[in-house]
């Protein structure tokens, strides 16, 4: 869950942005990435691709571990195939924890090239800025690197720092929400690989989105309507699949233990009110004749609904629970509902939250979240 969501939307749809020591702590104390890599992972088994490569669209990179996972997993399907590896991701430190976990990928798998980009929902896939300015004023950076080990790639990434601290800049947007200072595009692979992926290597002026998969995990805010979430990121990511390609998206739900915990406080609190299915709709809706190209799976419950649970010692739940685990479980309890800084710190005024969330603990014995997954498929 990274900030990210486009600046077209209404004020009445503030987005709730990421403090980056929450969303550390939510990400190392739980399992919600390993979770949906695998989830993930296993859509590669019902792509088929088409030369000269496979292209994966990541709309909301993170700090890389979902993609990481899936990259692998592409490896161990895929082990000769050329990949183009493409993310979108507004976030300067996330992107540096992004391309520290590079090295070893483009080690097991040299012929892989890796585009990230700070682009718009419908500029990313096509890495090409709408507006004629930004255009004009678009940062392409190519880095071959040397060597064949990959302690030679991450001296060549880290000296990449300079560069990302320069131009991979956000500033806050006319209703709140995070949006680039430079655009920018950032590719990646092997100098030993360019001869046999000349023609995956993507150029400035000659844009394509054809992706056999596009990732579409936690990239809208919860409260925001289910058209917002559709016009402004979901329907551009469906025109930027290949034939045969498929989407898919997910989403926190809420119905779970983390969700008792932001009621006891805030009652009455529910940002999860839009439904895959409502979504779907929405991006039918979107796409108007086109939609007729596409396959449209919200899936069963058995199917969609999926869970994660932070990571607890087996006696760490029980009648005297450490305080950094319950601050943690707090702190994950309110990343996932998004509850904003001002409230948070209103609640933490009084001992009410941390009583709350160890009657939540010890109830349920331990914290889990429930997702939710829909995919789109182009024809």
């Amino acid at each position: 869950m990274s900030e990210q969501i486009t600046q077209e939307n209404d004020p009445t749809e503030f987005r709730f942005f990421d403090n980056r020591q929450k969303y550390l702590l939510f990400v190392n104390t739980c399992s919600e990435k390993w979770v949906i890599g695998e989830r993930i992972s296993r859509e590669l088994k019902h792509i088929a691709p088409t030369p000269p490569s496979i292209r994966i669209f990541d709309a909301g990179v993170g700090d890389g571990t979902v993609l990481a996972r899936v990259w692998r997993a592409m490896h161990y399907r895929f082990p000769t195939m050329p990949f183009t590896i493409q993310g979108k991701e507004v976030s300067l430190e996330d992107v540096r924890l992004t391309l520290d976990k590079l090295p070893d990928r483009l080690y097991e798998h040299p012929a892989s090239v890796i585009v990230l980009t700070n682009l718009y929902y419908g500029e990313a896939p096509w890495l090409t800025p709408r507006s004629s300015e930004a255009a004009e004023n678009m940062i392409w950076k190519e880095v071959a690197l040397n060597g064949n080990s990959s302690h030679e790639f991450e001296q060549q990434i880290v000296e990449l720092q300079g560069f990302l601290s320069e131009n991979w800049q956000a500033r806050v947007g006319k209703h709140g929400n995070p949006v680039y200072d430079k655009p920018v595009a950032l590719v990646l692979y092997r100098e030993d690989h360019r001869f046999m992926l000349d023609s995956v290597i993507p150029k400035q002026d000659e844009p394509r989105a054809d992706f056999d998969l596009i990732i579409a995990s936690q990239p809208y805010r919860a409260i925001a309507s289910a058209k917002s979430k559709a016009r402004n990121v979901v329907t551009p990511l469906a025109r930027a699949l290949a034939p045969n390609g498929r989407l898919i998206g997910i989403h926190s739900v809420g119905n779970d233990p983390g969700m008792e915990i932001v009621e006891l406080v805030w009652p009455g609190q529910n940002p999860f009110t839009v439904s895959r299915h409502e979504i779907l709709e929405s991006v039918k809706a979107g796409l108007g004749d086109a939609s007729s190209d596409y396959i449209f799976s919200s899936g069963s419950n058995i199917e969609s609904l999926f869970n994660y649970e932070m990571h607890t010692l087996p006696n760490e739940i029980g009648s005297s629970i450490g305080t950094s685990t319950l601050l943690a479980a707090w702190n994950a309890a309110t990343y996932v509902a998004q509850v904003e800084d001002d409230r948070l710190e209103e609640a933490m005024h009084h001992n009410a939250y941390i009583d709350n969330t160890r009657k939540v603990l010890n109830k349920r014995g331990g914290l889990w979240f429930q997702n939710e997954s829909y995919t789109i498929i182009r024809k």
